[in-house]
């Protein structure tokens, strides 16, 4: 790997790219870096997982590198991202590990790290571990004797203080409402029955048969098909859907329509203008938002603040600006003063709420956006080019002619992917049938040069 770290972590093919090997690495580099706050005592460190066989591997060689630095290990078990951000502040840990890979195949894992306020690390502190397990700094040697650090099972009680966090916060009565919620065969299946369960609801559950391979397959907020297909087969008044660790929300309204991140921040947003919760009436998305949303927002008095693509980012600008409200298109929803990070249980709930208050359905909730047509297309490229494409004069050339084909009526968005060798190529605009086959020859255009 010529980088450990991409924008959401460490992954790659677990027991391959990310090796038994280097999730001991990066347990020792980890908890000397994020440990050294603990001063005169053992860190303390608790570590999460979502379902993936690697699972167990991973963590045991992580926990194994942190037990080595003298720190001290919590093994959350099979729980959602962020209730890891939540229990590291619960718990007055010193940092948190999460081992998922997100929205992404079982054959894949990663590590990620939360300090000990529950925030992702920045940019300079992901380079200071890297640089000990790539350069193999001995971080002071291994602890011995009575030194070495002690692992403890609290699966059951890590899980219920996380529900109980969830469960306490809901304001609205929805014991009427009949919900489908597919748990992507992930990190949520648990935790979803136990706060559904608490508050009532008629829940439906789909994509909660995990069996180490089937996560993400099929199921989860990356297909929403199969949850489409569900609430209409069961007259649901909504179906919600979260990834493989549970950090992202899609929900799909009564009539079968999706209801991506920005229709969330949509309802969202209003409800909480017209509770006097929204400060500054100002949300934070990224350049991957829809159009539709900021126009929807504007009718609303609602400002919007642009922020580069991932949620730690999203959070960086929500705390040097004070919004209180954001999130990805891709269903990472942040609220401020309450997360850390995306929460997809946390979202729904508020989701909820917003739809339950306003008396509408779901579809109606969202009636004030018009989400404008928007391709994507990767393009395959090789790592060491993802970032080559804004220098070459060919694909400049294709770029502005599209741009200046769609004058003022959409955009033309390239990035390169922070977990995969790919170049994501976006269009977005009135005219459908245009932008997907721009996309395609401008996706072609860039594997062709860079692949």
């Amino acid at each position: 790997m010529e980088k450990l770290f991409g924008t959401d972590g460490v992954r790659g093919v677990a027991n391959d790219d990310l090796s038994p090997e280097l999730a001991y690495r990066l347990g020792k580099a980890g908890t000397y870096t994020l440990g050294r706050s603990a001063r005169d005592k053992a860190p303390l460190v608790i570590i999460g997982k979502d379902t993936r066989i690697s699972g167990d591997m991973l963590e045991e060689s992580l926990s194994a590198g942190v037990l080595a630095m003298g720190g001290h290990v919590v093994k959350a078990g099979v729980i959602p991202t962020p209730a890891i951000a939540y229990l590291v502040r619960e718990l007055g840990a010193d940092c948190g590990a999460v081992i998922s890979a997100s929205h992404n195949s079982f054959e894949y894992n990663g590590i990620k790290f939360f300090n000990k306020d529950g925030y992702k690390l920045d940019d300079a502190i992901e380079d200071d571990i890297e640089t000990l397990v790539l350069h193999g700094a001995n971080m002071n040697g291994y602890a011995t004797g009575a030194d070495i650090g002690r692992a403890c099972e609290r699966a059951e009680d890590a899980l219920r203080r996380y529900t109980d966090y969830l469960i306490s916060g809901m304001e609205t009565d929805i014991s009427g409402r009949k919900i489908v919620v597919d748990c992507a065969n992930g990190a949520a299946v648990r935790a979803a029955r136990m706060v559904f369960d608490a508050l009532g609801a008629q829940t439906v559950f789909i994509g909660c048969d995990p069996d180490g391979i089937n996560i993400n397959a099929g199921v989860g907020s990356t297909h929403p098909d199969t949850l489409r297909a569900a609430v209409m087969a069961e007259g649901a008044d909504i179906g919600l859907a979260f990834d493989g660790d549970a950090d992202r929300l899609i929900a799909v309204d009564e009539t079968g329509a999706i209801m991506d991140g920005d229709k969330i921040m949509y309802v969202c947003a209003r409800h909480m203008k017209q509770r006097g919760a929204l400060t500054g009436n100002l949300i934070t998305a990224t350049v991957m938002s829809n159009i539709g949303l900021r126009v929807a927002l504007e009718n609303e008095e609602i400002d919007l603040q642009i922020a580069d693509v991932g949620d730690r980012y999203v959070l960086e600008m929500m705390r040097e600006t004070g919004s209180v409200l954001g999130g990805e298109q891709s269903g990472h929803i942040i609220f401020a003063g309450r997360n850390t990070t995306g929460d997809g249980l946390f979202a729904a709930l508020r989701l909820l709420e917003a739809i339950t208050a306003s008396g509408q359905s779901a579809s109606e909730a969202t009636s004030g956006i018009r989400i404008y047509p928007q391709i994507l297309k990767n393009a395959r490229v090789k790592a060491q080019n993802k970032g080559r494409y804004l220098n070459d004069p060919e694909i400049g050339i294709a770029i502005e002619k599209v741009e200046k084909q769609m004058k003022d009526e959409g955009r033309v968005l390239i990035r390169p992917s922070g977990t995969e060798p790919l170049v994501r190529v976006m269009l977005e605009g009135a005219d459908r049938a245009f932008i997907g086959r721009a996309a395609e020859e401008l996706a072609d255009l860039i594997e062709k040069k860079l692949g």
